[in-house]
């Protein structure tokens, strides 16, 4: 993955077969407070109008168009949503009524670009024959299956994980260790979870070839990330967004 940027907004960028994929930061948005700068989340406590001008401008930045992005409501769960028709409405542009509940966006079109929140679990991003996927991948949707399901759906072959909260501060109680008993001790840190750890094996499981995994903690980079942990909820989210492009990964 690369850093990129344009007018102050700064942005992970990854390659997969067929699309990209970009993991935002905070910055370079117009939102105050907690919310500094680009928050894309529109039920936080900022101000919505502030929200949409940030969304508008991540569009702009990563030359997307706003009315192509579909999303969901999240619910840490393990729903997806398979996008064969262009949406009729873009709540990503046109904040109103909260979408469908679901955790998990998919399509095979070549004019939309898929989107999940997130601030310190992992978005996910998938490509392959059948088209491309972005997830939204807390603990309980990874230890439920979502990045099975979707890999199998899309035929996905390859993979990019962006930042999230890392084994170094994602401490959790038995409960969770218990979820992902069959993967051993390798996801275990003393009282932490690897959370990085864990979607790449999920990944491998499913038979997703290649895997990039970002492995960048965003509890700890306070300048570049919201953290809902760190930050005791009163915080913003960043976002991953995949969308296909000609070729094999270019334009």
């Amino acid at each position: 993955m690369d850093w990129r940027s344009h007018d102050g907004i700064e942005w992970l960028e990854a390659e997969l077969p067929g699309a990209r994929a970009a993991f935002s930061t905070r910055t370079g948005g117009v939102s105050s407070g907690p919310f500094e700068s680009l928050n894309l989340g529109i039920l936080t406590e900022d101000d919505p109008v502030d929200v949409t001008a940030n969304r508008l401008l991540l569009a702009d930045a990563l030359g997307i168009e706003a009315e192509s992005v579909a999303m969901g409501r999240q619910v840490h769960g393990t729903g997806l949503a398979f996008h064969c028709d262009r949406p009729s409405h873009s709540y990503f542009a046109h904040p109103g009524p909260p979408p469908e509940e679901v955790d998990g966006q998919l399509s095979d079109r070549d004019d939309l670009a898929l989107l999940v929140l997130v601030a310190d679990c992992l978005p996910v991003a998938l490509a392959g024959e059948g088209g491309i996927a972005m997830l939204h991948c807390g603990w309980r949707g990874l230890a439920g299956g979502i990045v099975a399901e979707a890999a199998e759906r899309i035929g996905a072959t390859a993979a990019a994980v962006g930042p999230g909260i890392g084994p170094c501060c994602f401490e959790v109680g038995p409960e969770v260790f218990d979820a992902f008993s069959s993967h051993g001790d390798r996801v275990r840190r003393g009282n932490n979870l690897d959370l990085w750890q864990v979607a790449a094996t999920e990944l491998e499981r499913a038979g997703v070839e290649s895997t990039e995994v970002a492995e960048v903690c965003t509890y700890c980079d306070e300048k570049r990330f919201f953290s809902h942990r760190r930050d005791r909820g009163v915080t913003g989210r960043q976002a991953g967004i995949t969308w296909p492009v000609g070729g094999d990964g270019g334009d």
